[in-house]
């Protein structure tokens, strides 16, 4: 047994079983052997990878949309170019490679990096020397913002409920009873006591007996306080993940590990957790801004040119990696593959011209 498969089994003997978001927020996030603070989880050697690791194009054009965007905001001589979940740091790289296009962009932006792992900041480090990191949304530099966040929100822990003849009850984590091994195995179990269903969005309330419902409650957090730094100084935010467009009950809680889905309640801090984001939640949560969307990927990438700057990338490349750009371009923007499961939110301070892509 893992020392983090031991924490959780003796918290859950405590008392009997934890809520999923605990299990969750262990497993990823412990300070010791959490998932995303003991490794680098992205690219081909590692459990999944992320769209500006598929390709420059995509960091690129949110480069210029935060041009685009700062151009509108009035080209404030001095404003934070924040990145919440930055990775290895490579989105940021190829933004502000594009964004030399206007020097004043580059020599006004100063970078900051929302990041809990010590691994992942040692990587964007790297590609973004001159960045400044934070560990929380209530951490961020005042003033003017631009704000992103790609595949950040799906990431955070859920909560999970089901509806029984009794009403909803939380889904929480117990020890299987049959484990016999010394290696106990965890299961699903339902709360001792129904829960109210004002904790669950009004749509998805009157769902069918049997039916599972997740809320976010972080995220909706981290959403609010998006908000109100939106509010308190002109910027935008952009959000980009997969989820759907309005609440709606199912169960979108999944594994990830070797570019393979796994059973999510096994070895945990040993394989990425997710799921699916709740953008009609988002926008609830933001309404002290302004929101657009949520667009498909794909339509969104489109608006901004992404075939333009494909054809320009093929026009310079041999045969062979002409090929993968045009894989590249398929792989974000088809609808079989991220052009429409993922989607793309902005929110923005009052009375600020509408942002590209919407």
């Amino acid at each position: 047994m893992t020392p983090l498969k031991n924490y959780i089994v003796n918290l859950i003997q405590q008392g009997g079983q934890i809520p999923l978001d605990v299990f969750i927020d262990i497993a990823l996030a412990h300070p010791e052997h959490g998932y995303y603070r003991t490794r680098d989880p992205l690219g081909r050697a590692g459990d999944f990878i992320t769209a500006p690791e598929i390709s420059q194009m995509f960091g690129e054009l949110i480069g210029l949309w935060c041009v685009d965007m700062w151009q509108k905001l009035g080209s404030p001589s001095s404003f934070n170019l924040i990145e919440f979940g930055p990775g290895r740091g490579t989105l940021m790289a190829d933004a502000l490679r594009a964004a030399k296009l206007v020097p004043a962009f580059e020599a006004a932006a100063e970078i900051t990096f929302v990041e809990t792992s010590p691994t992942l900041r040692a990587e964007q480090k790297q590609r973004v020397p001159n960045a400044n990191w934070v560990e929380h949304s209530s951490d961020l530099p005042s003033g003017p913002s631009l704000i992103i966040a790609n595949e950040f929100f799906d990431a955070l822990p859920i909560r999970q409920f089901q509806k029984t003849n009794q009403g909803w009850r939380e889904r929480c984590v117990t020890l299987r009873a049959s484990s016999t091994d010394g290696n106990p195995d965890f299961e699903f179990c339902l709360s001792h006591e129904p829960v109210s269903p004002d904790v669950l969005p009004p749509r998805v309330r009157p769902a069918p007996e049997g039916s599972i419902a997740e809320i976010c409650p972080l995220g909706l957090q981290i959403a609010g306080d998006l908000a109100q730094h939106l509010t308190a100084a002109p910027g935008a935010a952009l959000i980009i993940d997969y989820g759907y467009v309005e609440s709606a009950p199912g169960d979108t809680f999944q594994g990830l590990k070797n570019h393979a889905y796994v059973p999510p309640l096994i070895d945990p801090g040993e394989a990425d957790l997710t799921a699916h984001v709740d953008f009609a939640a988002l926008a609830r949560a933001t309404n002290a801004a302004a929101s657009c969307g949520p667009v498909e990927q794909g339509a969104f990438l489109r608006a901004l040119g992404i075939e333009a700057r494909a054809n320009v990338l093929m026009t310079n490349a041999e045969s062979h990696h002409q090929q993968d750009i045009k894989a590249a371009l398929k792989r974000l923007t088809d609808p079989t593959a991220m052009g429409s499961l993922f989607k793309v939110m902005a929110l923005t301070s009052k009375n600020i011209p509408a942002p590209a892509g919407f």
